[in-house]
């Protein structure tokens, strides 16, 4: 363990990912609330202290150098671990007071917040939630960095050193344009009646797309030349005849409130996507964020029935 002082402080290191985010010297001082000559000032005294450029000033927009790179990689999860610190300070009188930072996967956002988030309210009424819309591999990024709180995402994806809290199970089910084949029966599709058949999916980052594509390939299904970049294009391609597609029945009130979709279950093993509140291993930030998780169960609990009925409508 050093025993030393540090060659550079926080607030160095807040000027260096700010001037990393901005590509700026100007915009990063503007945002830091300091003046542009004290900030350059600074960011060369943290180099020469650690004996590292850290950006190319040579260009008209400011990138990190390769050494650089990696020093403020470092540099933001060092920020994120003191940036705990204060919040796990700031919490020790009450975890479930002031403010959360949480993201959430676009496949998830739209259906689910607006459900759970009167019930949110109610439940922490001094808690204010702060949710932020990204893909899976960003938000695990952001939270490594300490950029937010915790996520909500499915457990399937790639998350890394994690806890995480279980909110429910999100059932998939196959959708298309009345008339398809498909959809002349009601009960529930045996997986093989798909093999060869031309599935709709989400283009690749969105991890419910990969889960669809993962299935599609364990039962011979073949992915259509289309790949759309929200489930609401998935429907309305599938509901103007131009094939079927795999939806989380979560999103199925939002996207079928036309009922314009025929609408199938599958047969079990039935394809799914545990839906889950993760935060990063060891944090302080564990006593603010699992309980979140925890009334995020109960509010879904709730509202499975409703989705059920939705999933069953043709």
């Amino acid at each position: 363990m050093r025993s030393g002082p540090f060659p550079f402080s926080l607030r160095q290191a807040q000027y260096a990912l700010a001037v990393l985010q901005h590509r700026n010297f100007h915009k990063a001082a503007a945002a830091c609330h300091v003046a542009q000559p004290s900030l350059s000032a600074q960011l060369h005294a943290m180099e020469e202290a650690l004996g590292v450029t850290l950006f190319d000033r040579s260009r008209r927009q400011v990138t990190p150098t390769r050494a650089g790179e990696e020093v403020l990689l470092q540099l933001s999860r060092l920020l994120g671990s003191a940036e705990e610190v204060m919040a796990a300070s700031a919490r020790r009188a009450d975890p479930l007071a002031g403010a959360l930072t949480l993201g959430v996967i676009p496949t998830i956002a739209p259906y689910l917040l607006p459900e759970v988030t009167p019930r949110l309210k109610k439940a922490f009424p001094k808690l204010t939630l702060q949710w932020l819309e990204e893909k899976t591999g960003t938000l695990v990024s952001m939270l490594e960095s300490g950029e937010v709180d915790g996520a909500l995402l499915a457990l399937e994806a790639a998350l890394g050193d994690v806890d995480h809290h279980v909110v429910g199970k999100d059932p998939f089910v196959l959708a298309g344009a009345a008339g398809h084949p498909l959809f002349q029966s009601r009960s529930a599709l045996r997986a093989d009646a798909l093999e060869q058949e031309e599935v709709l999916l989400l283009a690749d980052g969105h991890c419910f797309g990969s889960q669809a594509w993962s299935f599609c390939q364990r039962v011979g299904a073949l992915a259509s030349g289309f790949h759309a970049t929200s489930l609401a294009t998935l429907a309305q391609m599938a509901a103007s005849g131009g094939g079927v597609t795999l939806l989380p029945r979560l999103a199925v009130p939002a996207e079928n409130r036309r009922g314009s979709l025929q609408l199938r279950s599958l047969a079990a093993p039935v394809p799914s996507r545990t839906l889950v509140v993760i935060w990063r291993r060891g944090s302080p930030l564990e006593t603010s964020v699992k309980p979140v998780g925890e009334a995020l169960e109960e509010a879904y609990a709730a509202l499975v029935p409703r989705l059920e009925a939705a999933a069953l409508k043709h």
